[in-house]
């Protein structure tokens, strides 16, 4: 994916056309209210960044649903991927850390010569995130979606579950290892 916006931004430097960029912030531990986002990104490369801050226990993050839903196939977006990243210096500043796979989209369903869509999801613990939205638009492209975080309540008990299991099957293995059965 680097090699293909390094790629990407050398041939943008050679024809002087600059990639459209959105930085949007969208806030602490975003809820569907607030985590909205869209750009009309028409025939540009683009390489969005949304940007947000998750706080207090792990998080289960979507971006649900980034979308672009066209009439001619002139606006179809090539190469329209989305990807986490947790921010580490500045943002996409190369020293990022990425916390999901890259996600391609695919046809809609309900529209597969009219639509793209991508979504993804994660568990995150606090930090500073953002989503990237990256493509080629063609013609009068624009996409839009939405990033929602959710609190995970962990299940009382659970936590335990994992040791104890662990203990039992070392313990077996011990024994397994002093009294090896006859052959």
């Amino acid at each position: 994916m680097k090699k293909f916006l390094l790629a990407t931004a050398a041939l943008l430097a050679m024809t002087g056309a600059s990639p459209a960029a959105v930085i949007e912030n969208l806030g602490v531990n975003p809820t569907s209210a607030q985590g909205d986002f869209s750009n009309s990104v028409g025939g540009a490369v683009f390489a969005d960044q949304y940007t947000f801050q998750l706080v207090g226990s792990p998080q289960f993050i979507t971006f649900a649903s980034a979308t672009n839903v066209f009439t001619q196939a002139s606006d179809f977006i090539v190469n329209f991927t989305g990807q986490l990243f947790q921010q580490v210096g500045a943002v996409g500043g190369g020293d990022d850390l990425a916390v999901s796979g890259p996600v391609n989209a695919v046809s809609c369903p309900t529209a597969p010569t009219g639509c793209q869509l991508l979504a993804g999801a994660a568990l995150l613990g606090p930090g500073n995130y953002y989503l990237q939205l990256t493509g080629i638009g063609g013609g009068t492209a624009g996409y839009g979606g939405n990033l929602t975080t959710a609190g995970v309540v962990p299940i009382p008990g659970m936590a335990l579950a994992v040791p104890a299991g662990a203990i039992a099957l070392g313990w077996f293995a011990r024994k397994r290892r002093k009294h090896p059965q006859a052959a």
